[in-house]
């Protein structure tokens, strides 16, 4: 079985489309961007082919992480499962940043 691989159009990376734990990949493991390819809402091919970017991390009940991207082209949220190879500078990164950007004054905390 020959692997396919596809090209990261932000990072050049030339990317496989299994994971090294063998599920199916749909974003960069170095750059964790991906294409908009997929329609969520309707389940099949999207013909926006924009840029996904990663915003969130999200830990299920399970405990597995997951990526959410939104398409900066339609806005569209999409939710795709953390590998082992994904950058975890990156993860890290994504997953704090509502800590490290509170919509909110942290002086508010004081008051409580």
């Amino acid at each position: 079985m020959k692997t396919a691989t596809f090209a990261c159009a932000w990072c050049g990376l030339t990317v496989t489309t299994f994971a090294p734990d063998g599920a199916r990949r749909n974003h960069c493991p170095s750059c964790l961007q991906s294409r908009h390819v997929l329609d969520q809402v309707e389940g099949g091919p999207s013909g926006c082919h924009g840029r996904m970017t990663p915003i969130a991390i999200a830990v299920l009940r399970t405990g597995e992480w997951m990526v959410i991207h939104r398409c900066v082209r339609c806005d569209e949220l999409t939710s795709s499962p953390v590998h082992p190879d994904d950058n975890q500078l990156i993860l890290m990164r994504t997953a704090v940043r509502p800590l490290a950007q509170p919509p909110f004054p942290l002086e508010a905390f004081g008051a409580l």
